[in-house]
């Protein structure tokens, strides 16, 4: 499968909006996002741009691939738009006998108020703007919207990075450390653990005791660990350079990297192995804290 690789590493919370001035008022478009497992559409807007809902949809899909995205359309219409001398005639006939038959049938329903009435769509006739004219407009903004959001979201993914990696050079050093200590520590504890069995058993036989020893310290025995957790730390440092959407790969990554800090911790022999395994988990809790912000 081929590999997206140079793309920007995005953060799945952003803002952006984006406002038009038209002749009959100013249209803006706003975009507001926050995680998520998936991406979660929803749109506020009214009756008059949801026959866009489809293509807005569209376009936000090709460029937002993870987030609970809010898109809000709005239109305002100019204050010193002229007003027609009257009310369209026939249409206010037609809602005036409508409105009585609903109130004959729920006596208890609030009757229609005059801003209702001067709100209805027609009733002051086509002062409005083309919804063609509209429509061009609003998908317009959108591809504005959608740029500006996406360089903010890309401006913090560069941020959530550079956390990301400081934790991972946090977790070599431990490795580093700890590393060449590890043969010490294995070695003493067999030792130890040599001399007692030889304290223990009345007749020893030596041979044995070595054997189990041995055995006993190959269990304990945590280079595999060490080099496995390298292996990942390289992998997430590449998955943060490829960018792109790369939130689910990561979360992933930091699954596997608890788990051999956990065996790590199981397999301890000493104080020193016990603290290291505690503090590789909490810096791998701090990088999965961080994780869950990226697309």
């Amino acid at each position: 499968m081929k590999e997206t690789r140079n793309e920007n590493l995005r953060s799945m919370t952003g803002y952006a909006v984006e406002t038009a001035d038209l002749p009959a008022g100013q249209l803006s478009l706003e975009l507001r996002a926050v995680n998520s497992r998936f991406l979660d559409l929803s749109f506020r807007m009214g009756e008059d741009f949801r026959a866009l809902e489809p293509a807005l949809r569209e376009r936000i899909g090709e460029k937002v691939k993870r987030g609970k995205l809010e898109c809000r359309v709005n239109f305002a219409a100019r204050e010193d738009a002229a007003l027609p001398d009257s009310l369209n005639g026939a249409l206010i006939e037609q809602l005036g006998g409508l409105s009585a038959s609903a109130l004959a049938a729920f006596p208890q329903a609030r009757p229609l108020a005059v801003a209702e009435i001067l709100r209805w769509p027609g009733m002051l006739g086509e002062t409005g703007p083309e919804p063609e004219d509209l429509h061009a407009a609003a998908l317009g903004l959108a591809e504005a919207a959608l740029a500006q959001f996406n360089a903010s979201r890309a401006r913090e993914g560069e941020k959530l990075k550079a956390v990301i990696l400081d934790r991972v050079a946090g977790i070599r050093e431990h490795v580093a450390r700890i590393r060449p200590r590890t043969p010490e520590i294995v070695a003493a504890y067999r030792d130890k653990l040599s001399k007692r069995l030889e304290e223990l058993l009345p007749t020893p036989d030596h041979d044995r005791i070595q054997q189990e020893v041995l055995l006993f310290a190959q269990k304990i025995d945590v280079d595999e660990e060490l080099d496995r957790l390298l292996t990942h730390l390289d992998e997430v440092a590449r998955v943060l350079d490829a960018g792109g959407a790369a939130g689910k790969r990561l979360d992933f990554l930091m699954q596997e990297l608890n788990r051999e800090s956990n065996t790590l911790g199981s397999k301890s022999v000493s104080l020193e192995l016990t603290r290291t395994s505690v503090e590789l988990k909490v810096l791998i809790e701090q990088m999965r804290e961080q994780i869950q912000n990226i697309e």
